[in-house]
């Protein structure tokens, strides 16, 4: 199945609840603070260089973003959160719509929390997993920029974010990741591919 991630093509952007596309299918989302690299991530993983925007501006992606792999299964790029120099307001309708979003989302199949491999476990991180706790879906942690710490630096903080994963009581996993060198890429296509296929279990046999 990685091979639909090549396919990733923009959907829909929304500001609002409202907006959002029919909830059917499969989705899983992707969030992060505003400057972990999420964006690169998506792009890395997608091979798509201009898919997901990336800017040198913390919290410059202020809506959430659709990307459809195949007709059931598609990426969701949530605004990045924290650190962003934007007004209060703003950051109450990115809380407003994530909570929306997360909270009622049938099609959810799983959430992707894109950390700093130099600071996990920011507050906001523990805001995304109180989410995925609600939304009641597993989570993958990955640590991005991993490129920036020495091997056994790296190997130590994930395995000490592992044990932080295993008391939260969800369905968790994590691995260290980089867009730039890349590093981890094929192991996140082969966590997305088994995530679609637990929700869809039958697709691929269908007639």
């Amino acid at each position: 199945m990685s091979q639909i991630y090549g396919q990733a093509s923009f959907e829909i952007s929304v500001a609002a609840v409202k907006q959002l596309p029919p909830d059917t299918g499969y989705e899983v989302v992707f969030a992060g603070r505003s400057n972990a690299g999420k964006s690169s991530a998506i792009n890395a993983l997608c091979n798509r260089r201009g898919l997901a925007r990336t800017s040198k501006t913390p919290g410059r992606t202020q809506l959430l973003n659709f990307f459809r792999l195949d007709e059931q299964r598609a990426l969701v790029d949530l605004p990045g959160y924290g650190y962003a120099k934007v007004p209060e307001q703003v950051k109450q309708q990115w809380y407003r719509l994530i909570d929306g979003y997360l909270a009622n989302r049938q099609a959810l199949a799983g959430l992707v929390l894109i950390m700093d491999v130099r600071r996990p476990f920011a507050r906001f991180d523990d805001q995304m997993i109180n989410w995925a706790k609600v939304a009641d879906v597993p989570l993958h942690v990955l640590l991005s920029k991993a490129d920036k710490l020495g091997k056994s630096q790296r190997t130590n903080t994930l395995r000490e974010v592992r044990k932080e994963l295993d008391k939260t009581g969800l369905v968790t996993s994590a691995q260290l990741f980089s867009a730039t060198q890349p590093l981890g890429v094929d192991e996140l296509k082969t966590l997305l591919d088994n995530w679609y296929e637990i929700a869809a279990p039958t697709d691929e046999n269908t007639p």
